[in-house]
């Protein structure tokens, strides 16, 4: 039995699919060295980094990726890569499984990058905006303790119980001598290499979309020195406005819309950063969420630790968005105040013109009403004429009437026929009719 035809797909069907089952969670189990480098790139640099990838896995003798990957999971040997390809970011992950027997040097820790290539890790396009080592470990509450000590800086260590429990994580979120900061996950027995594998994962987003949220704040902060001297110009030019006589409002005018163009340039210029500040922060939010804290004695856990900390830029950033709006429409009300006010007396300039042209054409209809009349007496005449002409020469052939008597019993006559026919033209001319 033949197989029945299927319909025509659409052509983005497969990669929609297959958009659920991108950028997986690797199966993990302690202990592990993973180190993730994000390097902050435009579309250049990102393009680059595919063939940075693929030297590197030339080099040991693998495929490289195509043109349309944007996530890569590889084995070559010393240590295990994941490339991804973001929208703004490359990150690259590097782990290495570490010996069971003979732990983690506290003084001297075994980093994943010790395995990669340093020219090759040295030549990674973009600027590096999170740079991570993260222990994945199974240690002893002494042992536990005595790593703290020693890999973390004490005074802001950071720490609370994950996965429902069954792994304790601690960090201090700062940058050590080696340019990266630090993470301690001491998984317990009960945890599986699949869960260890998802909170590995999300801790590292955590660290990388939280450097990406606060790339919002320089540019907020620039935003509010511009918009502190927009708000003083647009003060300025609304008192200017208030007291402004005609003859300054297309000045003021000018200079307005010059305002209104520097803050909206000033917008489109911040608009995106702030809004994927925005995106980021909320993602920070969920994974955070994800990793199922609970509270560890006497410690502050990351929740915590961001709510005090990220909340602050969070705020600047959303300010400065409102701020923008707030002036850009304040901006177009003082303009179309303005407009309004510019159109008020063109409007009445407009209606003078047309009272004085309205007197103008009256005293013209006047005129004209006068050369009317001059016109038809001159044709009286010269038609009149015309006929006392006519009744001399009609009198030899027998008219009855003298040509002085014929010439006054015309002059009406020719003078009503006059008027009627120049009033017959005027109606024609101005009101189209016959």
């Amino acid at each position: 039995m033949l197989a029945p035809t299927p319909p025509a797909q659409h052509p983005q069907r497969v990669l929609l699919h297959n958009e659920i089952h991108a950028r997986p969670a690797e199966v993990m189990a302690a202990p592990l060295a993973i180190t993730q480098i994000v390097m902050w790139a435009d579309a250049a640099q990102r393009e680059a980094s595919r063939s940075h990838v693929a030297r590197l896995l030339r080099d040991h003798h693998q495929s490289p990726p195509d043109d349309s990957t944007t996530h890569l999971r590889c084995d070559l040997g010393a240590f295990r890569l994941r490339w991804e390809l973001h929208t703004e970011f490359v990150s690259w992950t590097f782990t290495v499984a570490l010996d069971p027997a003979t732990g983690l040097d506290a003084r001297a820790p075994r980093t994943a990058l010790a395995e990669v290539p340093r020219e090759w890790l040295a030549a990674l396009p973009g600027q590096c905006l999170s740079s991570l080592h993260l222990w994945a470990l199974a240690a002893s509450e002494s042992e536990r303790q005595r790593l703290v000590r020693h890999m973390l800086h004490e005074e802001n260590v950071v720490a609370s119980a994950v996965a429902d429990a069954m792994a304790q994580l601690f960090t201090d979120f700062s940058i050590h001598a080696d340019g990266c900061s630090r993470m301690l996950v001491f998984a317990g027995e009960q945890m599986s290499p699949q869960r260890l594998g998802r909170l590995v994962q999300r801790l590292l987003e955590i660290e990388t979309y939280r450097m990406a949220a606060l790339l919002g704040l320089p540019a907020a902060r620039r935003a509010a020195e511009v918009l502190a001297t927009a708000e003083r110009d647009l003060a300025e030019l609304a008192q200017a406005i208030r007291l402004a006589d005609r003859d300054s409002e297309p000045l003021l005018l000018d200079r307005l819309t010059r305002l209104a163009g520097q803050v909206e340039s000033e917008y489109a210029a911040t608009h995106s950063r702030f809004s994927a500040s925005m995106a980021y922060f909320e993602l920070v939010d969920r994974r955070i969420q994800d990793i199922s804290e609970s509270r560890l004695p006497g410690m502050q856990t990351i929740q915590q630790f961001m709510d005090r900390r990220l909340s602050p830029a969070r705020s600047t950033c959303e300010w400065a968005t409102r701020r923008q709006n707030a002036l850009s429409e304040r901006v177009s009300r003082v303009s179309h105040l303005l407009r309004t006010r510019v159109e008020i007396e063109q409007q009445q300039s407009s209606q003078a013109l047309l009272g004085t042209m309205n007197h103008r054409q009256g005293m013209q209809l006047k005129l004209q009403s006068t050369v009317e009349g001059l016109s038809v007496a001159a044709i009286t005449y010269y038609i009149v004429g015309l006929v006392s002409y006519l009744a001399k020469g009609a009198q030899k052939i027998g008219w009855p009437w003298s040509p002085e008597s014929t010439a006054a019993v015309a002059i009406p006559v020719v003078a009503l026929g006059v008027w009627w026919s120049l009033r017959r033209l005027h109606h024609k001319l101005f009101h189209g009719r016959g």
